[in-house]
C-alpha cells in the first residue's frame, strides 16, 4: 500500500494491487479495507467488538512473537503491539466498518486490522510500518480469522456467559432452599399430577443449567485449539515453525485463558467443527432456559384464570388498553432470545459444512453469530436471575387450594385399593369438587387416620410405596 501527499474534498488517494481509490481523509484504514466497504453494503452489521478485540490480541501477541524469534525488529514490534493493544481495547472501533457478510475468508476484516494497526504504529515513529510484510508477518487471513474466532469466542465465554450462567444456576438454587418444605401440585401433559415441591421443581433447572455448564465447558477443550501458524492452508509456509506454539503462549498471556496449538494446522483452517460444537451447546442451553421461562409464564398465569402459583415482580404496564394488566415481559423476552439463538445454530450449522478442500468460506457469519449467540444468553440469564427468579413470590393460598382438591393424590391408594377403586375415588371427586380425602374416607373403607397419612402431600413429594 502506498500513499500519495495531499487530500481534496474530504478524501485522500490509497492504492494497492489492484490500482487508485479515494479513502476518507481521517481513516486509519487504507486501499482493500476500502474495498471492502464498497463491495458489500449488505447489512451495515460490521464484525462484533469481541472478534475486533480478539484481531487486536492476534495482531498483538504476533508482533511479540516475532520479534522474539529475531524477525521483527523490537521497535517495529512494540509499535505494532501497542496500537494493535489499543485496538483491542476498543479505542478504534469506528475504524472497523466492514459488513459482516463479506468475503467467506474474512481477508477483508484481517487486512482492515493489518492497515488500521500499521498507520497506527506509524504514526510519530521514525520508520513507516506495513500492513502486509510488518503487521501481517508469519501469517495469512486464513489461520489469524480461525484463529481470532476462537479467540473471540472462548472469551465471551470464559467472562460473560460462564459466569452468567452460574449467576443464574445460584439464584435459583438459594430459592430452592428456602421454598423446600412448599408442596405444589406436580403436571405432567399440562394436566395435574402427584405433588412436588417447589425445591425439587426448581432443582430440575439448576440441573439443567448445571449440565449446561459442564457442555460448554466441555467444549472449550477442543475450541482452544488455535490454528495460527498454518498460514494459507496448514503447511505454514512463511511461517517460523515455533510460531504456532509461541503464539497459543502469547496469546494465553494476553487473553487470561488457555489456548494451545492446533495439533492438526489444515483441520483447524478447513473445519470449524468446534465451533458448531460450541453453538450446539448454547442451542441446548437456549432450550433449557425457553423450559424455564416457559415453566415461570405458566406458574404466574392468571392472576385469578391461571394458574396463579407464583406472582413474579411487576416491571412495566402490561397493556396500552386494560388497565392494571401486568405481564411476564422477561420471561417472554427470554423465550424470543432462545428462538435466535436457535436460528443462529442453523445458520452455523449450514457455514460449519461450507468448508471446500483447505478452508471454510462462512467465517464471519461463525464468528457473528456465535458472539451474538452468547451475548444474548448472558444478558438474559442475569436479568431472569435478578428481576424475575430473586423476586417471584409464592401464592400459598392458590397452591394449597389447587393441591387439596388434586384428585391424582388417589394415586397413593393403588397398592392398597387397587386401581380401579381408587380411579373411582378420583372421578368422584373431581365431579364434585371435593377434596379426595373427603371421598376416600367414604369409598375406601380405610380409617381417616391411615387416610391421612397415605394422602399427605409432603410425603408423596419423597416417593415409594406409602402404605
Amino acid at each position: 500500500m502506498a500513499r500519495k501527499n495531499g487530500s481534496s474534498g474530504g478524501f485522500r488517494i490509497e492504492h494497492d494491487s489492484m490500482g487508485e481509490l479515494r479513502v476518507p481523509a481521517d481513516a486509519l484504514w487504507g486501499a482493500q479495507t476500502q474495498r471492502a466497504v464498497e463491495n458489500f453494503p449488505i447489512s451495515g452489521r460490521p464484525m462484533p467488538r469481541g472478534f475486533i478485540r480478539a484481531l487486536g490480541l492476534v495482531k498483538a501477541a504476533a508482533a511479540e512473537v516475532n520479534a522474539g524469534l529475531g524477525l521483527l525488529p523490537k521497535t517495529r514490534a512494540t509499535a505494532i503491539r501497542r496500537a494493535a493493544l489499543q485496538v483491542a481495547a476498543g479505542e478504534h472501533d469506528a475504524h472497523f466498518p466492514i459488513d459482516l457478510y463479506q468475503t467467506g475468508s474474512g481477508t477483508s476484516s484481517n487486512m482492515n486490522a493489518n492497515e488500521v494497526i500499521a498507520t497506527l504504529a506509524t504514526r510519530g515513529g521514525r520508520a513507516r510500518i506495513h500492513p502486509n510484510d510488518d503487521v501481517n508477518l508469519g501469517q495469512s487471513s486464513n489461520d489469524v480469522i480461525p484463529t481470532a474466532l476462537r479467540v473471540s469466542a472462548q472469551l465471551a465465554v470464559v467472562e460473560d456467559l460462564q459466569p452468567a450462567l452460574r449467576h443464574l444456576r445460584r439464584t435459583i438454587e438459594r430459592r430452592a432452599r428456602g421454598l423446600g418444605k412448599v408442596t405444589k401440585t406436580g403436571r405432567t401433559h399440562l394436566m395435574d399430577a402427584m405433588p412436588l415441591t417447589f425445591a425439587q421443581e426448581f432443582g430440575a433447572w439448576a440441573s439443567q443449567l448445571g449440565s449446561a455448564e459442564g457442555r460448554i465447558a466441555d467444549a472449550l477443550k477442543r475450541l482452544r485449539r488455535l490454528p495460527i501458524g498454518g498460514t494459507a492452508i496448514g503447511t505454514g509456509i512463511n511461517a517460523h515453525p515455533r510460531f504456532g506454539r509461541a503464539m497459543a503462549q502469547a496469546l494465553s498471556k494476553l487473553g487470561g485463558t488457555k489456548f494451545e496449538p492446533a495439533a492438526d494446522k489444515f483441520e483447524g483452517l478447513a473445519s470449524q467443527d468446534d465451533a458448531v460444537e460450541l453453538s450446539g451447546q448454547l442451542n441446548v442451553l437456549a432450550v433449557a432456559l425457553m423450559k424455564i421461562a416457559n415453566d415461570l409464564r405458566w406458574m404466574n398465569s392468571g392472576p385469578l384464570a391461571g394458574l396463579g402459583e407464583v406472582e413474579l415482580p411487576a416491571l412495566q404496564p402490561g397493556s396500552s388498553i386494560m388497565p392494571g394488566k401486568v405481564n411476564p415481559v422477561v420471561p417472554e423476552a427470554a423465550c424470543m432470545v432462545c428462538a435466535q439463538v436457535m436460528g443462529h445454530h442453523a445458520a452455523v450449522t449450514v457455514a460449519g459444512a461450507s468448508g471446500n478442500f483447505q478452508l471454510n468460506v462462512m467465517l464471519p457469519l461463525i464468528a457473528g453469530n456465535l458472539l451474538d449467540s452468547i451475548g444474548l444468553l448472558s444478558n438474559t440469564m442475569r436479568l431472569l436471575a435478578d428481576t424475575v427468579i430473586a423476586g417471584l413470590k409464592v401464592r400459598r393460598d392458590n397452591v394449597s387450594a389447587a393441591l387439596d382438591r388434586n384428585p391424582i393424590l388417589v394415586t397413593a391408594l393403588n397398592p392398597i385399593i387397587g386401581y380401579e377403586k381408587a380411579a373411582a375415588i378420583a372421578k368422584r371427586a373431581y365431579r364434585e369438587g371435593r377434596p379426595v380425602f373427603d371421598v376416600a374416607v367414604e369409598d375406601s373403607g380405610l380409617p381417616a387416620a391411615e387416610l391421612r397419612r397415605l394422602l399427605d402431600p409432603g410425603a408423596l413429594t419423597r416417593g415409594g410405596i406409602q402404605g
